[in-house]
């Protein structure tokens, strides 16, 4: 039955109310959460702040100019160019304002230089041919720096500033401006705001708490190897050892820690186009090979795939029965944690930036184990087994072995990046040796140093 119109008004009046009556009380919940989420925020993402901050400085700076614009009286009107420059050109990264800085100044001029002389042989043709060279002028210029943008080689790097060079030539193309001194004249007031807004947003970027992209983008692909290593070293134990009443995946974090490196490609190629524009820094000289550290990556990715095949077979190891994987358990288990370790060696290399042949000997070690392992397939000793059972254990292992040509190649590129980059040799093991090691007999093999001296930070 529906409700009469007089009970269904006095209804909504006390939803209404009770609404308004509560209001107050929600409103000052949420003011209350305001300075935690801010303060959760700061201390998840200083960075960000750091930014902010920078952001709102140099839009400060500029405003001084602004304010005593009787000392900067040529520039007049457009020193708000400079305003509009520092809010397009500050990015959080020195690297990426370094570029939108140098692209912005370099298309501004060039484009505002093209767009005068378009513009004075315009006039001189007058009026009738202004309008008829001027529409031809837009056309190819516009159409030919457009078709320009579609080049891989220029878009990675001078995208933005071909986009400026477009507006910045329409704008003073199409001017109504007659006089030719004024054009001149107003070109360059803009250009020079622009090339101040640039500088003040350079130095602030530089000057205070600076953010080099290069070295986020060396720290992540030294990450990614190093979760990588954290997989192998668990993962013998855990297919070998594995049982009905094991932990989930999830449970053990170093199992999963690798499948950040899958997705990482796009922002290991942007890091490594801005890492370019910076300048020298620190531990990073000039010329540094960013285009090694995705030649690294790449190799990273490929076994961070392989990887990912290899833990279906983990979330599988219990269908498997433990006799058959004990015969390989040896073998697996050194392959495993010889990767690892190689893994792990070449993260340090890189990470610190030194030079040194301790991968090289882990993967030597997972290669001899290799040999054992194939010598114990030859000798078929699950005759009589579950061909299934046969097959997703010899799939496993061939996998194994074709991870450690992976790590092998990631090795020798972490080696070429040290040749490149210039790698302090590293003096850990000054004087010493490494003894491989051997599944053929029970002997202990000892690491021998016969003098130890610090590594190099």
């Amino acid at each position: 039955m529906a409700m009469p119109h007089a009970e269904y008004t006095t209804c909504c009046s006390c939803t209404t109310w009770q609404w308004l009556k509560a209001l107050p009380e929600k409103s000052w919940c949420n003011l209350v959460k305001v300075p935690k989420m801010v303060k959760k925020f700061g201390r998840d993402h200083p960075r960000r702040v750091i930014h902010s901050f920078k952001v709102g400085l140099a839009l400060v700076l500029i405003s001084i100019l602004h304010h005593f614009r009787p000392s900067f009286y040529a520039f007049g009107d457009n020193i708000m160019w400079a305003v509009l420059t520092v809010v397009v050109v500050l990015e959080f990264s020195v690297g990426a304002t370094l570029g939108k800085g140098l692209n912005r100044i370099l298309a501004t001029w060039l484009a505002g230089a093209l767009g005068v002389a378009t513009h004075c042989i315009a006039n001189l043709s007058g009026e009738k041919g202004e309008a008829v060279l001027t529409p031809i002028f837009v056309f190819l210029i516009a159409g030919t720096v457009t078709l320009m943008r579609f080049s891989p080689q220029l878009k990675v790097r001078y995208d933005y500033g071909l986009i400026i060079f477009i507006l910045t030539f329409c704008l003073v193309s199409l001017s109504d401006e007659k006089e030719n001194h004024k054009m001149l004249e107003i070109a360059h007031e803009r250009i020079l705001t622009i090339i101040i807004g640039s500088f003040i947003a350079v130095m602030v970027s530089i000057c205070i708490c600076p953010v080099w992209i290069g070295e986020d983008l060396h720290n992540q692909i030294a990450g990614n190897i190093e979760k990588l290593g954290d997989f192998f070293e668990g993962f013998g134990d855990e297919y070998i050892n594995n049982s009905e009443n094991r932990e989930a995946m999830h449970d053990r974090p170093f199992l999963n820690r690798y499948k950040s490196a899958l997705s990482s490609k796009s922002s290991e190629e942007t890091m490594a186009v801005l890492a370019r524009w910076e300048p020298p820094h620190g531990r990073f000289k000039f010329r540094h090979p960013w285009e090694q550290y995705l030649k690294i990556g790449n190799l990273t990715r490929l076994c961070a795939y392989k990887i990912e095949a290899l833990s279906v077979y983990l979330l599988r190891s219990d269908q498997s029965p433990y006799e058959l994987r004990s015969n390989i358990q040896e073998s697996c288990t050194t392959i495993s944690s010889e990767c690892g370790k190689a893994l792990k060696e070449s993260s340090m290399i890189i990470r610190q930036m030194t030079k040194s042949s301790m991968p090289n000997q882990h993967v030597s070690n997972a290669k001899i184990a290799i040999e054992s392992l194939k010598s114990i397939l030859r000798t078929n000793p699950w005759e009589g087994a579950d061909f299934l059972d046969i097959i997703a254990i010899s799939a496993m292992t061939s996998l194994l072995i074709d991870v450690v040509n992976c790590i092998d190649k990631i090795c020798e590129a972490v080696d070429e990046l040290a040749s490149l980059a210039k790698f302090v040799p590293s003096q850990l093991l000054h004087r010493g040796t490494v003894q491989p090691i051997s599944l053929h007999d029970d002997s202990v093999h000892v690491i021998t140093i016969d003098e130890i001296a610090p590594r190099l930070d």
